[in-house]
């Protein structure tokens, strides 16, 4: 089963989208497997991180600010603004694709886990997440 998701984004950061990967494992018609989460885009990523205290993503992010820096004199890929090589080198970095296991409709993360999409263009737009089962 495949389906797709577009996720609604304001900008730089990490946002929760388990709430959004769940209702399509309930409807799984098969009793386990794997779910496969793939984001089509470059300069976005995928990453399975602590749901609980924001401020563990907030590190993250600024610590992945810190070590990709916008107007690094070596970019020559500047045409989509300051923003864009970063984030292609954050993409390459983290990943593009995750996978969970779930057993009858629920995925199987751990109590502190969620699945969430980075973001990290500054700009507002939508993102395509494609779910397999």
């Amino acid at each position: 089963m495949i389906e797709q998701l577009a996720i609604e984004v304001g900008g730089r950061g990490l946002y929760s989208i388990t709430d959004r990967v769940a209702p399509v494992v309930a409807r799984a018609t098969q009793d386990e497997g794997l779910c496969t989460l793939f984001i089509r885009h470059t300069s976005a990523s995928l990453l399975i991180q602590e749901n609980y205290d924001d401020s563990a993503r907030v590190d993250l992010e600024n610590w992945l600010n810190r070590l990709v820096p916008e107007n690094d004199p070596l970019f020559t890929h500047t045409l989509e603004g300051p923003d864009d090589m970063p984030s292609h080198i954050k993409s390459a970095l983290t990943a593009t694709q995750i996978s969970v296991p779930f057993q009858r409709g629920q995925l199987l993360l751990g109590t502190w886990q969620g699945i969430y999409l980075w973001e990290h263009r500054r700009h507002a737009g939508t993102r395509n997440i494609v779910v397999h089962l």
